[in-house]
């Protein structure tokens, strides 16, 4: 969150305020998604007011449960993108998809107070064996459902079936060039066909069934070696069923081995840059103002919580969920409040803030514009 982001929310507070508590309505706005959630409970607007106080004061225990989370289902890939920490073969942690009933406990603890949940982080979501389980436990709370994968597996018929019984709000599609010669560039080891035929097979069921999700949400990120395809992009998506398409700038992740591979995909087009160069170094940003710790965390898929998903490989663990061990259990404690500290009064100290994908944007959003392709579906209001 840039200062300016936090002056605005601050002086929008009163008004925001009142819908949450007294209308039970909250419209906000994530990675260039529209979101409008009506008929909140009661424990979700006073978790949301709550978090508001985080705005003011970042405080080392936060008086809230977290507003949004990521929740990493497999910690495995099937391709090799070269600046990924799971394609760089930089995870080190084993191999694992998350057990059903550790997902369970964790989204009926934390569920009643989200906002979103965004099933990914370093790993491809839809490699899950247990995917429809998943999906049909976080579906039993109100909640904006994200999933993200690079669609190698998207015309399997299980997985078909589990995107289309248990649905997710956004299904986000990640095609990175328009033929398979560009796309496979950056997602090395991927082809077009399973992807768009994936699609193509859930759009037909969604028309079929008259249901509007899960939105098949295309996103494409602005490379060297892509820009040229980007006036074509739209009529790409049309042609290919999505409902719609963001557009999305290349992000850093925390590893000096890759730092020229970075810089060879960065695009000429100053437009789609994530961040500002001075003499070919990053131009840095000190407006920055973290709220990862306070109310978005991520849970890997053994169970590790950790309060920024950048930190991949746990190094600043908050402990691990477990039958004996709560999420609460974490959130609130003496360790969580100690990692709080370290990432609000001193981040330099840690490789993946200094690092941080978001800290040099203009804007902290890594999308940075999205176009609505189906004039049948009513976006924001889907939660």
């Amino acid at each position: 969150m840039r200062s300016k982001e936090r002056f605005r929310g601050l002086l929008r507070s009163p008004i925001l305020t009142w819908d949450a508590i007294f209308r039970g309505r909250y419209r906000f706005v994530y990675d260039q998604i529209p979101f409008a959630v009506n008929r909140m409970s009661m424990k979700k607007r006073i978790n949301l007011f709550k978090s508001g106080f985080n705005l003011v004061y970042r405080r080392l225990t936060p008086m809230n449960m977290p507003l949004h989370m990521q929740i990493e289902l497999t910690n495995y890939c099937n391709l090799r993108c070269p600046v990924c920490p799971t394609g760089i073969r930089a995870v080190k942690r084993k191999p694992t998809a998350m057990d059903v009933d550790l997902f369970d406990r964790v989204i009926d603890e934390v569920g009643p107070y989200l906002l979103t949940v965004s099933l990914w982080a370093w790993g491809e979501s839809l490699l899950h064996p247990e995917l429809q389980k998943i999906l049909s436990a976080v579906r039993r709370h109100k909640i904006a459902v994200l999933v993200s994968t690079n669609g190698q597996n998207l015309n399997d018929e299980p997985v078909v079936e589990a995107l289309t019984r248990e649905p997710p709000t956004h299904l986000i599609v990640a095609i990175d060039g328009l033929t398979d010669e560009t796309n496979t560039k950056f997602r090395v080891g991927a082809k077009l066909n399973p992807i768009l035929s994936g699609v193509r097979r859930i759009a037909e069921i969604k028309q079929k069934r008259g249901q509007q999700l899960p939105i098949l949400h295309m996103r494409f990120i602005v490379m060297k070696h892509n820009q040229h395809e980007v006036p074509q992009m739209v009529d790409f998506a049309k042609t290919h069923h999505f409902d719609m398409l963001t557009v999305r700038t290349l992000s850093i992740i925390d590893s000096e081995s890759i730092d020229q591979t970075h810089q060879d995909l960065i695009p000429s087009q100053l437009e789609f840059r994530a961040y500002n160069y001075k003499y070919g170094t990053r131009f840095e940003r000190r407006d920055y103002i973290c709220q990862e710790p306070f109310w978005f965390p991520t849970v890997f898929a053994d169970g590790t919580l950790v309060a920024c998903e950048q930190d991949y490989n746990s190094q600043q663990s908050l402990g691990v969920i477990s039958e004996m061990v709560s999420f609460r259990d974490l959130w609130f404690s003496r360790r969580a409040a100690e990692v709080r500290k370290i990432i609000r009064d001193n981040p330099q100290s840690l490789s993946f803030c200094q690092n941080c994908p978001y800290r040099d944007r203009e804007g902290t959003d890594c999308s940075i514009k999205a176009h609505f392709l189906n004039t049948k579906i009513d976006f924001p209001n889907l939660i």
